[in-house]
């Protein structure tokens, strides 16, 4: 008979009772899931929300999902920013949202932020168009604190523009309008809407995706604009708008129009609260000043690296900033289109504009707006007056496609107290027919929200492309789960490719 080590039956019972903190510890009683996303702005703030919001939904418990968010800079907000010039704050980037712009509505009322509208004053502001040697457009103003005074004006200067461009302006107000209804798709309720594994087949459902393979300028000729229009105020608030030229892709240019509508608000503060508010209230855990250096995908999980030394281990990693300039080593190679970012240089300056670069006489002869049309020569795209301090004193906001350079600002203002330059690797550079980056960056999760940029870049965009990026991360996982034990409850929608489609969760 073999022998054996005899324990009495009391020593055993204590054995046990020491042991049991250890194995409560090593066997949690669910697994924690753990997301990484790679940056704070309005995307990977979005993300985080609506992966709470339907985890909670679908009856999951909350606490095993573990959200963790890498921003490379010391603050959140990602493109969402302001300055601070003279004792004033402005955005500095992404400043302009959209009345029909309902997630970002929502959040503010989910975080109880003040939105900022346009006071009268702005809807009456005065516009000229600069072809480089002249306005060939001009608005009046009217220095009068009287709303109703300031509502003629807004008037006269109205049917000004009518004459000049003529029915051409309802055909573009009637193409915008139809565009953004076509994009209000997006807020139908889950149950009707279907969760998206490609950009594509995302603007195909909402009759969006041909308006990306033709130019801006050639859907506008398709709908009767005349070319004068396209020349003058389209091209301007393209170039306002996206520092680029009528050229760009139809959509992103009917966004960009629609970006010049009326009823455009902010968050009163900065609209980067937006994104800081969502990731307070999504227990996000929050890594600041780190930069990911790498990505690399292992057996089980991905392992992250980051610039100040530490790693991480994720179930799902989401890239919620443009790659184009991240510099993310990936383990192995992920396959993108090659693009690349347009840059928008915003200079700040608190100063007087020179009227004698302009061909006047006089400051109050320029329009609080400057916008101009596509010539290489001209050295920026547009010039506005953020604040009137006095008649001497202002501060404007002036973008240009490159740096300004001291003498050039020299040249256009005749003072200049305080100037602040900003580069901002703001959206794509838009070509059609656009080609798109996958949302799925690999056979497992590695996920990427900016591939919908190619279509649009705004706040919105982010974060209805967001949107459907936590839906697909929780589809999928539970379509895996319901696999494992062969049961599943996920619908499935066949489009005309015969790709399928999750349509809820």
């Amino acid at each position: 008979m073999a022998s054996h080590l005899s324990i009495p039956l009391p020593s055993l019972f204590f054995f046990f009772l020491l042991l049991l903190p250890i194995f409560s510890l090593a066997i949690p009683s669910s697994p924690q899931l753990d997301v990484c996303i790679v940056g704070s702005g309005i995307a990977g703030s979005s993300l985080s929300h609506f992966l709470r919001q339907y985890s909670t939904d679908a009856s999951k418990d909350e606490s095993t999902l573990r959200i963790r968010m890498f921003e490379r800079h010391s603050v959140v907000g990602g493109r969402m920013a302001t300055v601070t010039i003279g004792g004033d704050t402005f955005e500095a980037g992404a400043s302009i949202l959209h009345p029909k712009n309902l997630h970002a509505v929502n959040f503010t009322e989910l975080l109880k932020l003040n939105r900022k509208l346009p006071s009268s004053s702005d809807d009456s502001m005065s516009l000229g168009i600069w072809d480089g040697g002249k306005f060939v457009l001009k608005t009046v103003t009217v220095d009068s604190a009287i709303p109703f005074v300031q509502k003629i004006v807004s008037w006269a200067n109205s049917l000004y523009i009518f004459l000049r461009y003529g029915f051409s302006l309802l055909k573009m107000d009637s193409f915008v309008e139809t565009t953004v209804d076509k994009f209000l798709k997006y807020y139908e309720s889950t149950e009707e809407r279907p969760i998206f594994a490609s950009v594509e087949e995302m603007l195909k459902w909402a009759g969006l995706y041909d308006l990306t393979t033709r130019t801006l300028e050639d859907e506008l000729l398709h709908v009767g604009l005349s070319p004068l229009l396209i020349r003058e105020l389209v091209s301007v608030i393209t170039r306002i708008n996206y520092g680029q030229s009528c050229h760009i892709s139809g959509l992103a240019g009917a966004v960009s129009l629609a970006g010049s509508g009326g009823g455009l608000w902010a968050v009163e503060g900065g609209n980067w609260q937006m994104a800081a508010g969502l990731i307070n209230i999504s227990d996000v855990e929050l890594h600041l000043s780190e930069r990911i250096s790498s990505i690399s995908k292992l057996p089980e999980y991905y392992e992250l690296n980051s610039t100040t030394g530490n790693s991480y281990i994720c179930n799902v990693t989401v890239i919620a900033s443009p790659l184009d300039e991240l510099k993310i080593q990936f383990t192995p190679l992920i396959s993108v289109p090659e693009r690349k970012l347009q840059h928008t240089y915003t200079t700040f300056i608190r100063g007087l504009l020179n009227p004698a670069y302009f061909g006047l006489r006089a400051v109050s002869d320029l329009p609080e707006l400057v916008g101009t049309i596509e010539d290489p020569e001209i050295p920026f795209s547009s010039i506005s007056v953020l604040k009137q301090h006095n008649e001497t004193d202002m501060t404007y906001k002036v973008f240009s496609r490159k740096e300004m350079s001291d003498a050039l600002l020299d040249d256009i203002f005749s003072s200049r107290m305080e100037t602040i330059r900003i580069d901002w690797g703001a959206y794509p550079h838009y070509k059609a027919p656009e080609v798109f980056a996958p949302f799925i960056l690999d056979d497992r999760h590695l996920y990427y929200i900016n591939a919908f940029e190619n279509a649009a870049s705004t706040m919105e965009t982010s974060a209805v492309a967001a949107e459907n990026i936590a839906r697909l991360i929780l589809a999928r996982l539970d379509e895996e789960s319901s696999s494992t034990s062969s049961c599943s409850d996920t619908k499935l929608a066949a489009t005309d490719e015969g790709e399928l489609l999750h349509s809820d969760l």
